[in-house]
């Protein structure tokens, strides 16, 4: 019997190697006075990268489901590694062509976006079965890791890229990530048929713990003909497409408004991917509390205002409180969206669904660099960018309050509310077991 909570650890490593593609804003400046590239281009990179983990990881998710995580575990490393070792290729003196280098890098940044949607689905499945007691909690423990990798990697690379160069930096990225990546995927696992931990049982059996809810237990290729799942996805894809835009322009943007040094925005960076980290521990922990519908009205709610007001924010201390908060609602949005898609449709197929959620993710990937340049570039400044997407989100907090509705109404079916359950019903669960073993 393996230990759920090195499942877990397993999972931070492998989600936080690959979520120092958060810390690309580090990598726009060097770019642009090493290789002569726009604003656009320096951001396009991470876009394109940022889709294919949406595109690959709607087509990942049944690979999960079929194969293990172990499997998808080992290719996702493969794939990340190729991209890392490939960029550092091309970035260095051996490529003499800028264009030809620009072209290139977006090759690798494709096969390393492979990487990045393979792996972002494989821990999440297994690890929602390792704790049945607690959905939101696994789910934020899941995502957690890919939060905090721009937290160590971003000052790191920052320091790197002054001292050994961009090519260099890159290759020992790759390395590193290699070894980390490639030993938590053999240990993942799910657990055996019928496991619950300790006292599970018990505390159903006394009332003290509620059994989960399914509302409309369906497989994959059902969820994706229903509303509640264009509600999931017009949610990510505006809570994506914002805190993506200000992830891309993070150490430049802080630099204009505030005027810190380079060198201290890129900690700026770092301290993004903590905040983004522990939003998505917290958020998805809380949930369990607060119930999934509340949890996303008050994630756009914060946005509305803090996006608004962060352009006028010179006050470093200030503007940093306000940056960080909304990486936490950005990173808690990812991490309790698995446990919503339980909530609504079950476990059984939960890896595929969520994978085919994660289009918004690929469709916010390319929008929001690419937005968040264009007005940069348009406007002179960043103050556009940040009040257009106030108003957007105020579209978000709309669909997730009819979320809200349709969840009470299903509910309401079951004579039941919301603080009296918690994700699938308990009685599906050795059946949801069997078919995935």
């Amino acid at each position: 019997m393996k230990n759920r909570w090195l499942i877990a650890a397993a999972a931070v490593g492998i989600h936080a190697s690959l979520g120092s593609v958060y810390a690309w804003s580090v990598f726009k400046n060097p770019f642009i006075q090493a290789f002569g590239w726009s604003q656009l281009q320096a951001g396009m990179p991470f876009g394109l990268a940022i889709f294919l983990l949406g595109t690959s990881a709607a087509v990942m998710g049944h690979v999960v489901e079929k194969r293990g995580p172990r499997y998808s575990g080992t290719l996702s490393t493969i794939f990340w590694a190729i991209g890392l070792f490939g960029a550092g290729f091309v970035t260095s003196d051996m490529v003499s062509s800028n264009e030809l280098r620009y072209w290139a890098l977006l090759l690798f940044c494709v096969i390393a976006g492979i990487g990045l949607g393979t792996g972002y689905v494989t821990p999440v499945s297994t690890l929602m079965k390792w704790f049945p007691d607690r959905r939101g909690l696994a789910t934020g423990l899941a995502i957690m890791g890919f939060g905090f990798g721009a937290f160590f990697g971003a000052p790191v690379m920052a320091k790197m890229i002054q001292g050994v160069g961009i090519s260099n930096t890159f290759y020992i990225l790759g390395a590193v990530y290699f070894v980390i990546m490639i030993a938590s995927a053999q240990y993942l696992e799910p657990p055996p048929k019928d496991w619950k931990p300790a006292g599970m049982a018990e505390a159903l059996a006394s009332g003290k713990k509620k059994p989960a809810m399914d509302l409309m237990p369906m497989n994959a290729n059902e969820a994706v003909k229903t509303k509640p799942f264009y509600g999931l996805w017009i949610m990510m894809f505006i809570n994506i497409t914002c805190g993506i835009s200000v992830i891309s322009v993070a150490s430049p943007m802080a630099q204009e408004v505030t005027g810190m040094t380079a060198l201290a925005a890129g900690g700026v960076v770092g301290m993004i991917g903590l905040f983004n980290g522990a939003g998505r521990l917290g958020w998805a922990s809380f949930s369990d509390i607060l119930g999934r519908p509340n949890t996303y009205i008050t994630f756009f709610v914060v946005q509305v205002g803090a996006f608004w007001l962060l352009p006028s924010l010179k006050e470093v201390f200030i503007f940093q409180v306000v940056l960080y908060l909304i990486m936490t609602c950005y990173g808690g949005g990812f991490s309790t969206l698995p446990a919503y898609i339980g909530d609504i449709f079950g476990t059984k197929q939960v890896s595929a669904i969520h994978g085919y959620v994660l289009t918004a993710w690929a469709m916010a990937g390319l929008v929001g660099s690419a937005l968040a340049s264009f007005l940069r570039q348009a406007t002179g400044s960043y103050a556009a960018m940040t009040k257009v997407y106030a108003v957007i989100f105020l579209v978000a907090l709309a669909v997730s309050v009819a979320m809200k509705i349709f969840v009470n109404r299903e509910l309401a079916k079951k004579h039941l509310t919301y603080g009296e359950v918690e994700g699938a019903a308990m009685a599906t669960a050795a059946d949801e077991e069997e078919s995935y073993h």
